[in-house]
Protein backbone atom coordinates (compact mmCIF):
# COMPACT_ATOMS: atom_id res chain seq x y z
CA UNK A 1 0.00 0.00 0.00
CA UNK A 2 2.90 2.34 0.75
CA UNK A 3 4.22 1.77 -2.76
CA UNK A 4 0.89 2.79 -4.21
CA UNK A 5 0.87 5.97 -2.10
CA UNK A 6 4.43 6.69 -3.20
CA UNK A 7 3.53 6.22 -6.88
CA UNK A 8 0.42 8.37 -6.43
CA UNK A 9 2.53 11.14 -4.82
CA UNK A 10 5.03 11.00 -7.67
CA UNK A 11 2.21 11.13 -10.22
CA UNK A 12 0.68 14.17 -8.49
CA UNK A 13 4.03 16.01 -8.66
CA UNK A 14 4.43 15.21 -12.33
CA UNK A 15 2.88 17.93 -14.48
CA UNK A 16 2.62 17.80 -18.21
CA UNK A 17 2.82 21.04 -20.11
CA UNK A 18 0.54 20.64 -23.09
CA UNK A 19 1.38 23.05 -25.86
CA UNK A 20 -1.11 23.65 -28.61
CA UNK A 21 0.32 25.07 -31.78
CA UNK A 22 -0.66 28.58 -32.82
CA UNK A 23 -2.23 27.14 -35.99
CA UNK A 24 -4.47 24.81 -33.98
CA UNK A 25 -5.48 27.64 -31.67
CA UNK A 26 -6.20 29.87 -34.67
CA UNK A 27 -8.42 27.17 -36.20
CA UNK A 28 -10.31 26.79 -32.94
CA UNK A 29 -10.57 30.56 -32.52
CA UNK A 30 -11.77 30.90 -36.13
CA UNK A 31 -14.61 28.52 -35.38
CA UNK A 32 -15.52 30.40 -32.18
CA UNK A 33 -15.41 33.79 -33.91
CA UNK A 34 -17.50 32.42 -36.78
CA UNK A 35 -20.12 31.19 -34.30
CA UNK A 36 -20.13 34.56 -32.54
CA UNK A 37 -20.52 36.44 -35.82
CA UNK A 38 -23.34 34.13 -36.92
CA UNK A 39 -25.22 34.55 -33.62
CA UNK A 40 -24.80 38.29 -33.81
CA UNK A 41 -26.07 38.38 -37.38
CA UNK A 42 -29.08 36.19 -36.52
CA UNK A 43 -29.93 38.59 -33.68
CA UNK A 44 -29.90 41.50 -36.11
CA UNK A 45 -32.02 39.63 -38.67
CA UNK A 46 -34.52 38.64 -35.96
CA UNK A 47 -34.83 42.24 -34.79
CA UNK A 48 -35.28 43.49 -38.37
CA UNK A 49 -37.98 40.89 -39.02
CA UNK A 50 -39.80 41.95 -35.85
CA UNK A 51 -39.85 45.53 -37.16
CA UNK A 52 -41.62 44.35 -40.32
CA UNK A 53 -44.00 42.13 -38.33
CA UNK A 54 -45.07 45.02 -36.09
CA UNK A 55 -45.27 47.45 -39.02
CA UNK A 56 -47.63 44.97 -40.70
CA UNK A 57 -50.26 45.90 -38.08
CA UNK A 58 -50.70 49.20 -39.89
CA UNK A 59 -51.39 47.42 -43.16
CA UNK A 60 -53.62 44.58 -41.98
CA UNK A 61 -55.70 46.26 -39.25
CA UNK A 62 -57.74 49.41 -39.35
CA UNK A 63 -56.03 51.36 -36.62
CA UNK A 64 -57.97 54.51 -35.72
CA UNK A 65 -56.65 55.72 -32.39
CA UNK A 66 -53.73 58.13 -32.24
CA UNK A 67 -52.42 56.29 -29.17
CA UNK A 68 -52.23 53.06 -31.19
CA UNK A 69 -50.30 54.77 -33.99
CA UNK A 70 -48.00 56.34 -31.41
CA UNK A 71 -47.55 53.02 -29.60
CA UNK A 72 -46.66 51.15 -32.81
CA UNK A 73 -44.28 53.96 -33.78
CA UNK A 74 -42.52 53.84 -30.39
CA UNK A 75 -42.20 50.04 -30.56
CA UNK A 76 -40.79 50.15 -34.11
CA UNK A 77 -38.44 53.03 -33.27
CA UNK A 78 -37.09 51.34 -30.13
CA UNK A 79 -36.53 48.05 -31.98
CA UNK A 80 -34.89 49.91 -34.89
CA UNK A 81 -32.52 51.82 -32.57
CA UNK A 82 -31.60 48.62 -30.71
CA UNK A 83 -31.03 46.89 -34.07
CA UNK A 84 -28.66 49.66 -35.16
CA UNK A 85 -26.77 49.30 -31.88
CA UNK A 86 -26.55 45.52 -32.41
CA UNK A 87 -25.31 46.12 -35.95
CA UNK A 88 -22.59 48.51 -34.75
CA UNK A 89 -21.50 45.89 -32.20
CA UNK A 90 -21.46 43.26 -34.93
CA UNK A 91 -19.23 45.40 -37.15
CA UNK A 92 -16.53 45.43 -34.45
CA UNK A 93 -15.99 41.68 -34.78
CA UNK A 94 -17.06 41.26 -38.41
CA UNK A 95 -14.78 43.81 -40.08
CA UNK A 96 -11.47 42.48 -38.84
CA UNK A 97 -9.53 39.48 -40.10
CA UNK A 98 -8.06 38.00 -36.94
CA UNK A 99 -5.67 35.72 -38.85
CA UNK A 100 -3.68 38.73 -40.12
CA UNK A 101 -3.04 40.30 -36.75
CA UNK A 102 -4.40 38.57 -33.63
CA UNK A 103 -3.23 41.44 -31.39
CA UNK A 104 -5.39 44.00 -33.19
CA UNK A 105 -8.34 41.63 -33.19
CA UNK A 106 -7.81 41.07 -29.48
CA UNK A 107 -8.16 44.82 -28.88
CA UNK A 108 -11.34 44.85 -31.01
CA UNK A 109 -12.66 41.90 -29.04
CA UNK A 110 -12.14 43.80 -25.79
CA UNK A 111 -14.05 46.76 -27.28
CA UNK A 112 -16.81 44.32 -28.29
CA UNK A 113 -16.89 42.94 -24.74
CA UNK A 114 -17.30 46.44 -23.31
CA UNK A 115 -20.04 47.29 -25.81
CA UNK A 116 -21.93 44.09 -24.99
CA UNK A 117 -21.70 44.94 -21.29
CA UNK A 118 -23.20 48.39 -21.94
CA UNK A 119 -25.85 46.88 -24.20
CA UNK A 120 -27.07 44.45 -21.56
CA UNK A 121 -26.77 46.72 -18.54
CA UNK A 122 -27.56 50.30 -19.55
CA UNK A 123 -29.09 50.44 -23.00
CA UNK A 124 -31.29 47.41 -22.41
CA UNK A 125 -33.38 49.23 -19.81
CA UNK A 126 -34.05 52.15 -22.17
CA UNK A 127 -35.19 49.56 -24.70
CA UNK A 128 -37.51 47.85 -22.20
CA UNK A 129 -39.01 51.14 -21.02
CA UNK A 130 -39.62 52.30 -24.60
CA UNK A 131 -41.09 48.92 -25.56
CA UNK A 132 -43.38 48.90 -22.50
CA UNK A 133 -44.53 52.45 -23.20
CA UNK A 134 -45.26 51.60 -26.83
CA UNK A 135 -47.15 48.46 -25.85
CA UNK A 136 -49.21 50.36 -23.27
CA UNK A 137 -50.25 52.94 -25.86
CA UNK A 138 -50.92 50.19 -28.41
CA UNK A 139 -53.16 48.31 -25.99
CA UNK A 140 -55.52 51.29 -25.39
CA UNK A 141 -57.42 50.68 -28.63
CA UNK A 142 -56.70 47.00 -29.22
CA UNK A 143 -57.92 45.77 -25.82
CA UNK A 144 -61.34 47.35 -26.33
CA UNK A 145 -62.16 44.54 -28.76
CA UNK A 146 -61.79 41.90 -26.03
CA UNK A 147 -63.73 41.01 -22.90
CA UNK A 148 -62.33 42.00 -19.51
CA UNK A 149 -60.98 38.55 -18.59
CA UNK A 150 -59.18 38.31 -21.96
CA UNK A 151 -57.77 41.83 -21.51
CA UNK A 152 -56.33 40.80 -18.15
CA UNK A 153 -54.78 37.66 -19.67
CA UNK A 154 -53.27 39.58 -22.61
CA UNK A 155 -51.80 42.28 -20.35
CA UNK A 156 -50.51 39.73 -17.83
CA UNK A 157 -48.87 37.59 -20.51
CA UNK A 158 -47.36 40.59 -22.34
CA UNK A 159 -45.84 42.28 -19.35
CA UNK A 160 -45.05 38.96 -17.68
CA UNK A 161 -43.04 38.07 -20.78
CA UNK A 162 -41.14 41.37 -20.58
CA UNK A 163 -40.36 40.79 -16.89
CA UNK A 164 -39.29 37.19 -17.60
CA UNK A 165 -36.99 38.29 -20.45
CA UNK A 166 -35.61 41.20 -18.42
CA UNK A 167 -34.69 39.03 -15.46
CA UNK A 168 -34.06 35.33 -15.99
CA UNK A 169 -33.40 35.27 -19.74
CA UNK A 170 -31.27 38.42 -19.68
CA UNK A 171 -29.11 37.10 -16.81
CA UNK A 172 -28.59 33.76 -18.57
CA UNK A 173 -27.67 35.49 -21.85
CA UNK A 174 -25.30 37.90 -20.10
CA UNK A 175 -23.54 35.04 -18.29
CA UNK A 176 -23.19 32.91 -21.43
CA UNK A 177 -22.08 35.86 -23.58
CA UNK A 178 -19.58 36.99 -20.94
CA UNK A 179 -18.05 33.50 -20.66
CA UNK A 180 -17.88 33.08 -24.44
CA UNK A 181 -16.14 36.42 -25.01
CA UNK A 182 -13.78 35.96 -22.03
CA UNK A 183 -12.75 32.54 -23.34
CA UNK A 184 -12.15 33.97 -26.81
CA UNK A 185 -10.08 36.82 -25.37
CA UNK A 186 -8.02 34.29 -23.42
CA UNK A 187 -7.40 32.29 -26.62
CA UNK A 188 -6.28 35.36 -28.53
CA UNK A 189 -4.00 36.42 -25.69
CA UNK A 190 -2.33 33.00 -25.84
CA UNK A 191 -2.10 33.18 -29.63
CA UNK A 192 -0.53 36.65 -29.43
CA UNK A 193 1.93 35.44 -26.81
CA UNK A 194 2.91 32.47 -28.95
CA UNK A 195 3.50 34.74 -31.93
CA UNK A 196 5.66 37.02 -29.76
CA UNK A 197 7.65 34.04 -28.51
CA UNK A 198 8.13 32.81 -32.08
CA UNK A 199 9.63 36.16 -33.05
Amino acid sequence: MQEFDHIEALWAKHTVDVKISADDMLKQAKKDVGNMRTRSLLNIIGMALSIFAIAAIWFFYDVTSISTHLGISIIILSIAIYTVILYNNHRVIARNDFTENPSIFLQKLKVYQLQRHQLYNQLYWFYVIALSTGMSLFFFEILDYFELWLQIIILSLSFGWIVFCSTLVRKAVIKKDKERIALLIEKFERISNQFKEAE
